[in-house]
């Protein structure tokens, strides 16, 4: 019996210093990660919510100015654009795709 569309689907990225675990909620799929200290960039291809578990992101949206996210706080992002996300410490997130 196949049981892949029963596990978690574990992504790694920048050689293991962002990872997160794929799932699926009432608001639809989510990923629940950590960010080690450090700068990161990503494009996502679909419209996402990121809200913030624990620390602090500074992110960066295209050519604008970087705003401080603490924990509780959320940024929507569109589809299709570059953001920067720089962690001063560890951090912690829940991101919601559409």
């Amino acid at each position: 019996m196949d049981d892949s569309t029963n596990q978690v689907k574990h992504n790694v990225y920048f050689d293991g210093q962002v990872q997160s675990l794929g799932l699926k909620t009432e608001k639809g799929p989510a990923t629940l990660g950590v960010m080690k200290k450090g700068t990161y960039q990503f494009t996502p291809t679909t419209p996402e919510t990121i809200i913030v578990i624990s620390g602090v992101m500074n992110i960066k949206v295209g050519d604008g100015s970087p705003a401080k996210y603490q924990a509780q706080e959320h940024i929507d992002l569109p589809p299709n654009i570059t953001f920067e996300v720089v962690c001063d410490a560890d951090a912690a997130y829940i991101c919601y795709y559409e």
